[in-house]
């Protein structure tokens, strides 16, 4: 990762006014979160910032413009927020660079939010194009430092839960135990593959309504986590390149010939399985196939695999994002945008996460990121109208070349 140092812009030696965050309302179709939530607002204003929230930035998260009036911040028009010095946003342009919103871009702004810069480039471009300064928080390192900054991390533990409460609603079976008069029903059984963030909220879960839980993970070091939430952690004799990697860390992409092996150990848990959920996602590259539609047609009618990836290209090979595929009686779904869905806590939580990431940006009512901080060098993507980050370059070249 780019480890490009970030010169501290000169602000004058006074301010005539205070520097502005401006919220507007996202425009990505879908998007119910917002960037900044009223409990963050004092916060901001203690590092000297003023908040501007777009008129209604905050109704489908369940923050209403008089929450964020009593907390300190200002309302007003989609224009007022724009025009302020820093943009805090959820999706950067809405994941649209040829929108509307990149014209309202100008040079010496700065731009915080979810811009998926390695998978969509020219999102980074566009911003890059109006001279505007971009940090994206994907990048965000996985240090302990950063945690408080992770959205990856916050919104995947949404992600995780919804998961579960997704298929116990597809599944025609309840997931507890139940002991009645009528007879003793067997938990469902759920097989979670990838005990990441995401998964090890959905195996908590899971375990929390009563199914019985399997999870499996390339990492080995994950293991000792999985069962501590009660869950049985699947073992495969197989040889992935993860061995030295941390349960925090980030898993890598796999061989195709690891992949394979893989897949054919994990034919037999699958089919057992009433619920599948697959949660594992290689940043900047398409999600590894780890359910095949062999493996789909070997479980039950009425089993239900929910593919967390489905916006990645899918860890099933029958994923179809944001559809419902019915593949012999077994469905498999596709949801995209999942924290979303619980717009409320997830934006609770996001905008804790960009709080923390302008306290590393804003210094007594100034823009004065520490050249040396480690956070804000690796989450700089644009600056002074190019693109400064070697990763994004890279795949901004490789999406170039495609398009050629």
């Amino acid at each position: 990762m780019s480890t490009s140092s970030v010169p501290a812009p000169d602000n004058g030696a006074s301010r005539s006014r205070a520097l502005v965050v401006g919220v507007p309302l996202e425009s990505q179709e879908g998007e119910h979160r917002v960037a900044l939530t009223p409990a963050v607002v004092p916060a901001i204003a203690k590092l000297g910032a003023e908040v501007v929230v777009e008129s209604g930035a905050g109704d489908e998260a369940g923050f209403t413009d008089a929450a964020y009036e009593d907390k300190g911040a200002r309302i007003g028009s989609r224009e007022d927020a724009f025009a302020a010095d820093v943009l805090a946003t959820v999706r950067v342009l809405g994941a649209d660079a040829g929108g509307p919103d990149a014209a309202r871009l100008r040079a010496g702004q700065v731009v915080v939010g979810m811009a998926a810069p390695l998978a969509a480039p020219q999102v980074a471009a566009a911003v890059a194009a109006r001279g505007a300064t971009l940090y994206a928080l994907e990048l965000v390192p996985r240090t302990t430092r950063a945690q408080s900054m992770d959205v990856l991390s916050s919104q995947a533990n949404i992600a995780g839960y919804k998961a579960v409460l997704l298929a116990a609603q597809a599944l025609p079976k309840v997931f507890p135990l139940l002991t009645t008069a009528a007879g003793t029903i067997a938990p469902a059984r759920v097989f979670v593959v990838g005990a990441g963030v995401a998964g090890l909220s959905a195996i908590a879960t899971a375990r929390r309504l009563g199914a019985v839980v399997e999870a499996y993970d390339v990492r080995e070091a994950a293991k000792e986590e999985v069962q501590s939430l009660g869950a049985r952690f699947v073992e495969l004799p197989l040889e992935t390149g993860q061995e030295g990697a941390g349960s925090g860390a980030y898993a890598t992409a796999m061989s195709d010939e690891a992949l394979a092996r893989q897949r054919e150990l994990m034919l037999k848990t699958v089919a057992a399985s009433d619920v599948v959920i697959t949660t594992a996602q290689v940043q900047g590259k398409r999600a590894p196939v780890l359910v095949t539609e062999e493996m789909v047609r070997a479980m039950a009618p009425g089993s239900v695999v929910i593919d967390l990836a489905a916006e990645q290209g899918g860890n099933c090979e029958a994923t179809l994002a944001g559809r419902t595929v019915d593949v012999e009686g077994v469905r498999v779904i596709g949801p995209v945008n999942v924290p979303s869905s619980v717009p409320h806590h997830a934006s609770l939580m996001y905008a804790k996460n960009v709080a923390n990431f302008l306290g590393l940006l804003i210094r007594d009512g100034a823009l004065a990121p520490d050249p040396e901080d480690d956070i804000v060098n690796q989450c700089t993507v644009s600056r002074d109208g190019g693109i400064v980050h070697e990763r994004v370059s890279d795949a901004l070249g490789a999406e170039e070349g495609v398009a050629t």
